[in-house]
């Protein structure tokens, strides 16, 4: 199942969905680096979100930011003991999707390998779907 409706028993409702990693998932050294993000700023429970949004080269690029929990209508995967959130806009572009975390000085960083993207740009950044 990729994802399920999931309601909190806490004070105020989550209206987020549960998933899996058929929609996303983390290789082990993206899930101890965003850990360690997260521990950093403070937020230990808090989640990665992972956005497509237009722009780039390509037409698309992914957005990666770090919040403390899941907004209304997101999708919640919980990959390598580390909570992604993706909106339903972009859980259209990032299913199946693998985000890796690569520590090197030239062509370090984060890195998305999407079998939905048709096109990439010569710089990684963005992708056509």
């Amino acid at each position: 199942m990729i994802a399920a409706t999931t309601n909190s028993t806490a004070a105020a409702p989550a209206n987020f969905r549960v998933g899996d990693e058929r929609l996303i998932k983390l290789t082990p050294g993206a899930a101890k680096k965003v850990g360690a993000l997260l521990t950093k700023q403070g937020r230990a429970g808090g989640v990665l979100r992972v956005a497509v949004i237009g722009g780039g080269c390509s037409g698309l690029q992914y957005k990666m930011d770090l919040q403390d929990k899941p907004a209304n209508r997101d999708i919640l995967v919980e990959t390598a003991g580390v909570k992604v959130v993706v909106d339903p806009k972009s859980a259209l572009y990032v299913t199946g999707s693998e985000l890796d975390y690569v520590d090197a000085l030239q062509e370090g960083g984060f890195k998305v390998k999407n079998p939905n993207a048709a096109t990439s740009c010569s710089c990684g950044e963005s992708f056509s779907a």
